[in-house]
C-alpha cells in the first residue's frame, strides 16, 4: 500500500511502518505524547493507518495487543512529559526559539490548559501540536498528580485505541483501500477541526466583551454624591 506523504517523505506513516514496524510506532506516539521533539510527527494518521495495516494482514500483530502497547506507549509519554514540566517549571515560558521549537506552542498549551483544566488532558489528545505541549504544561502548573494519572489514562486509551481501532474498522472496507490518500489527508483535516473551533469561539467572546466594555455607564456630569459632599465640605 502506497500513501500519499503529508509532508517529507519519511514522515509517511507507510514509509514509518515498513521501514520502523510496530517498535517505531510505538516511539513515535510516545514522542509526540510528551517529548518537545515531538510535535511534528504523525500521531494520528500513523495510528489509523497501523490500525488498517494490521486488518489487512500486513502489520502480523494482534490488534489487541496493538491497541494495548499503543495506549501504553501514549500513557507513558504523557507522564515524560508532566515530570518534564515539573522539572524545567517557568524557565520553558522564557526558551527562545528555534527550529524545533517555538514559543507560540507553549503559549496555546497553556492557554488551552487553563481553558478546559484536568480535562484537557483528553481533549488536547485529538488535538496536533496541543497534545505533545498540555502535559508539559499541566506539569509546570503543578497539577495534582493522582488527577492527572487518571486523566492522562483515560486520554491515552480514548486517543490511541480509538483511532487504531477506526483505521481497523474501515480497513475492512474496499473504498478505503482505494482512496487511501483521501483518508489520511480527512484524518489530519479532522483533528485540526478543534483548533478552527477554538480560535472562533475565542474570537467570538472577545468581540462580545469589546462589546461590552464600550456600552459600560459612564461617569455623570454632575460627579458622584461622594465627591460633591467633599466640595461642600471643602467649602465650608
Amino acid at each position: 500500500m502506497n500513501t500519499l506523504a503529508l509532508g517529507p517523505s519519511w514522515l509517511d506513516p507507510d514509509y514509518l511502518i515498513n521501514t520502523f514496524g510496530l517498535p517505531g510506532v510505538l516511539l513515535i506516539v510516545f514522542a509526540e505524547s510528551g517529548l518537545l521533539i515531538g510535535f511534528f510527527l504523525p500521531g494520528d494518521s500513523l495510528l489509523f493507518t497501523t490500525g488498517l495495516l494490521v486488518t489487512t494482514k500486513q502489520l502480523d500483530t494482534p490488534l489487541w495487543l496493538v491497541c494495548l502497547l499503543v495506549a501504553l506507549a501514549a500513557i507513558i509519554g504523557d507522564q515524560v512529559g508532566y515530570l518534564f514540566g515539573r522539572k524545567v517549571g517557568p524557565s520553558l515560558f522564557k526558551r527562545p526559539d528555534s527550529r524545533l521549537f517555538k514559543q507560540e506552542n507553549v503559549e496555546k498549551a497553556h492557554e488551552f490548559f487553563e481553558k478546559y483544566g484536568p480535562k484537557s488532558l483528553i481533549l488536547a489528545r485529538f488535538v496536533p501540536v496541543v497534545r505533545t505541549f498540555t502535559p508539559i504544561i499541566a506539569g509546570v502548573s503543578r497539577m495534582n498528580y493522582r488527577s492527572f494519572i487518571v486523566f492522562n489514562i483515560i486520554g491515552g486509551v480514548l486517543w490511541g485505541v480509538g483511532v487504531t481501532l477506526l483505521g481497523s474498522a474501515l480497513g475492512k472496507i474496499d473504498f478505503v483501500h482505494q482512496n487511501i490518500e483521501a483518508m489520511l489527508i480527512l484524518i489530519v483535516l479532522i483533528s485540526v477541526v478543534p483548533i478552527g473551533i477554538e480560535f472562533l469561539r475565542a474570537r467570538s467572546k472577545s468581540k462580545k466583551q469589546a462589546a461590552a466594555g464600550g456600552e459600560g455607564p459612564g461617569p455623570s456630569a454632575g460627579g458622584s454624591p461622594s465627591s460633591g459632599q467633599r466640595g461642600r465640605h471643602a467649602k465650608r
